[in-house]
């Protein structure tokens, strides 16, 4: 009885079993998955043709993927709002033709008034100025008065008239400068809108493959469609130069750059791989669709041209990426194993039958491990489930020699070697 109790009271003083990871320093390979579209680096971008955003109706095109030579038609478009537009402006410069006219007649009529009166005051002045130099003796005195006081107020009223006649002169030709002022603004609409029903026909600049540009909502150009002109149609890619975009969700791409490593292959071809490397990486993370608030960054990679010739490889084709985030000899932990306060990251450490909180340095953060820079070496144990009490590993069935379930899976892209270990009763 006495080494019974003994036992017991030996056994009491034990810690709980806790799921541990034993640090070592492996092989380390964090990396993320995406997927992108094959496209040219250097792709020749299609307008819609027309101007000053003018809508179009789009009546037959031809379909994407087609190879076309330079020249070629690409797509025929119908303006009908542009057709009226043009008849309306047609319509101001008649209108305008019209007011001139009238304007022209009624000054040439306010004209001919003033001569006429202009004249008929020459002829009035005349004969009063010819009884003003006259002989006293020969015509009465009182007709002579009357003579001279008729030749001031003609030739007051002569110069009035001379003054009307100029400011109608200077006030019609105004009017008039006004009028044609207006016709050229109505001349120029109308020449716009016949260049903009002239320009109805899309023709590739260069020979290529026509691939078609969607819009936010994700639809392509088809025929019956409303489009507005110098919108983006699609483009022309040069295949000399080809490109993968890659969309990348932005909680599991941290720390991308230039350089990285990619692997790239055809959806459903993972015998066709690409090594690469990343070419561009987006400044900020933007969402892809309305219907989901993930963010996305994207990066590019560029497809050698021996791999284009290799596998026949065309722009359009969807392709699955993997970037390597890391990939060498490290010591990392599990994510689970890391708990962060105040923006430092602290992990438990195995000391005996105890643990206690180490301050932790991160490198290259995974989904499932990051690298550690400093504060753990090869051999220390960790705690894997730091945030609340330490979990009890059970085996299966009860039978103490039976393997431990863990509940832990080790990712073949993520997951480093570890060890799991139990805390000795």
């Amino acid at each position: 009885m006495l080494a019974v109790a003994l036992l017991l009271a030996g056994c009491g003083e034990a810690p709980l079993p806790a799921a541990t990871e034993t640090v070592a320093e492996a092989e380390l390979v964090l990396s993320v998955r995406g997927e992108g579209e094959l496209r040219s680096a250097r792709p020749t971008p299609l307008t819609i043709p027309g101007r000053n955003w003018s809508s179009r109706r789009l009546d037959w095109m031809l379909p994407e993927g087609s190879l076309v030579k330079r020249g070629e038609l690409l797509a025929r478009f119908s303006s009908p709002e542009g057709e009226q537009q043009l008849a309306q402006a047609l319509i101001e410069l008649q209108r305008n033709a019209l007011a001139r006219a009238a304007k022209e007649g009624e000054l040439g009529t306010a004209l001919g008034r003033v001569d006429v009166d202009l004249s008929q005051v020459a002829v009035q002045l005349g004969i009063a100025r010819r009884y003003a130099d006259a002989d006293l003796s020969a015509i009465a005195r009182n007709q002579v008065l009357d003579a001279v006081e008729d030749a001031r107020f003609l030739e007051t009223r002569q110069d009035v008239l001379t003054w009307q006649r100029g400011q109608s002169d200077v006030r019609g030709g105004a009017e008039l400068a006004v009028l044609d002022a207006q016709r050229a603004t109505h001349d120029l609409n109308a020449t716009s809108r016949q260049q903009d029903l002239d320009a109805l026909e899309l023709r590739a600049p260069n020979d290529g493959i026509l691939l078609l540009t969607a819009n936010w909502s994700g639809d392509k150009p088809m025929v019956g469609s409303t489009l507005y002109a110098g919108a983006e149609y699609g483009n022309l890619p040069d295949t000399s130069a080809m490109e993968v975009e890659i969309d990348l969700p932005q909680i599991e791409a941290q720390g991308l750059q230039a350089g990285m490593a990619v692997e790239l292959h055809p959806l459903g071809r993972p015998d066709q791989t690409v090594a690469s490397t990343l070419s561009w990486v987006a400044s900020a993370a933007t969402v892809k669709s309305r219907e989901s608030p993930v963010r996305y960054i994207s990066v590019r990679a560029p497809v050698p041209a021996e791999a284009i010739a290799e596998f026949g490889l065309v722009p359009g084709q969807r392709f699955a990426a993997r970037v390597f985030l890391l990939r060498e000899p490290a010591l990392s932990v599990a994510n689970v194993a890391v708990q962060s306060r105040e923006g430092r990251h602290y992990v438990q450490l195995r000391r005996g039958r105890d643990f206690e909180e180490r301050a932790v340095e991160l490198g290259v953060r995974g989904s499932a491990r990051s690298q550690v820079l400093s504060g753990l070496a090869a051999g220390d144990a960790v705690l894997l489930s730091p945030g609340g009490d330490p979990p009890s590993l059970l085996r299966p069935g009860g039978d103490p020699d039976a393997p431990m379930e863990t509940g832990m899976e080790a990712d073949d892209a993520d997951a480093a070697d570890a060890t799991i270990t139990e805390a000795a009763p």
